[in-house]
């Protein structure tokens, strides 16, 4: 117990970890699985941390892998976990820096930090749920509610006709934005489906493109121009996520916006991103930087230097902090967590409201217990 926890504050009394795996309902393939760099996705590990306290609060978080992972962030986050007990919750950023250093011979970003994500995001949780708010409204927001697109019905391993009926689908359910994916073998099918999409779509409304890392430096410049006549609102990951350099060249020379980053696992992967101007939009996943504590300090960063915010995947905490971004960001829709959830978002003209519940506003159904493959807890649960 931490003999510095200040006599007569809250503290940490049980910790508990679990690995659940959600099956998706049919396999999922972008550019990367066409290139054989990876397998059709068909199921996401997602690692749970509850955490509870002597005087009664709790707090949820997740964070989560696609392919693979989960067993080894499940693995981590096991062994770092007693290190919160007998701590004080409220004091979240000595958190995160005590589980960072807890595993920090492996390094500071990958694997260490999206093991701590659950635990820092299920204390901001609590921490909000404490204070009887919405997080956003504990963050301080800016809107009660964000434009929000859809990036599920388009992926390549769809044909383009089912591509159209997925997208007419989504604007008639309220969504504001389509994203599909490209980086096809071949450029002329890239802007076949694109300038189908857009034309179903008509002029004005928001459409989006993903290449999911697909080109070098010279097939991204060929094909971002290409794409430019058809009034984009960003062109996502054309290079490498590592490639800044590149990211940079082509943020520049373009009209159409450039955004990245959901594939970094660090602020200081990000504060590379930001301060090397190498992209219109950053991405930032809370889950996969660490959580919400280094989240918020990509946010500041990315809100001085200019940029625009659009977070992935996660939508249920990342609505929270897209409502408290300065700029007008986007949120990015993925029903494919709702079966994990007893609770859903709000989604009305294009935008999806933030829940007036306190905290992040969810809690697992009895489907995501289903689903446990492991669990352990830690402390004596109050």
């Amino acid at each position: 117990m931490n003999t510095e926890t200040a006599a007569g504050a809250d503290r940490i009394e049980w910790v508990e970890v679990s690995l659940v795996y959600l099956p998706l309902a049919a396999p999922i393939s972008d550019a990367k699985v066409l290139t054989g760099r990876q397998k059709p996705l068909t199921e996401i590990a997602f690692i749970f941390a509850e955490i509870r306290t002597r005087d009664g609060f709790d707090g949820i978080g997740f964070g989560y892998s696609k392919r693979a992972g989960g067993p080894g962030m499940y693995a981590h986050a096991k062994e770092i976990a007693s290190n919160l007990l007998g701590e004080d919750p409220n004091d979240i950023a000595k958190l995160w820096d005590k589980l960072m250093w807890a595993g920090a011979s492996m390094g500071r970003s990958g694997m260490t930090s999206q093991a701590i994500s659950p635990f820092d995001i299920a204390l901001w949780d609590l921490k909000a749920k404490r204070a009887g708010l919405p997080l956003a409204k504990l963050l301080g927001a800016h809107r009660d509610s964000v434009q929000c697109y859809n990036t599920s019905g388009g992926y390549l391993s769809m044909p383009l006709e089912q591509v159209l009926k997925n997208v007419e689908a989504s604007r008639a359910s309220g969504i504001g934005g389509i994203k599909i994916k490209v980086g096809q073998p071949d450029l002329p099918t890239d802007l076949k489906r694109v300038k189908a999409v857009r034309e179903l779509l008509g002029e004005g409304f928001p459409l989006m493109v993903d290449a999911n890392q697909q080109w070098d430096r010279p097939k991204a410049q060929r094909a971002c121009r290409a794409f430019e006549p058809f009034d984009l609102t960003w062109i996502e990951e054309p290079l490498d996520a590592y490639d800044f350099e590149g990211h940079a060249a082509l943020a520049a020379s373009l009209d159409t916006p450039i955004a990245t980053g959901e594939m970094l696992t660090s602020f200081g992967e990000h504060a590379q991103l930001i301060m090397g101007n190498c992209s219109d939009f950053v991405q930032p996943d809370a889950p996969r930087v660490g959580g919400i504590t280094p989240f918020l300090q990509i946010m500041s960063l990315a809100s001085f230097k200019g940029r625009k915010l659009a977070p992935h995947f996660a939508m249920e905490i990342h609505l929270h902090l897209a409502a408290a971004y300065p700029e007008e960001p986007w949120l990015e829709h993925f029903e494919w967590l709702e079966p994990m959830f007893n609770e859903r978002l709000e989604l009305k003209d294009g935008r999806m409201h933030v829940p007036n519940r306190p905290g992040l506003g969810f809690s697992l159904s009895e489907q995501a217990l289903a689903w446990t493959a492991e669990k352990a807890a830690f402390g004596k649960r109050p």
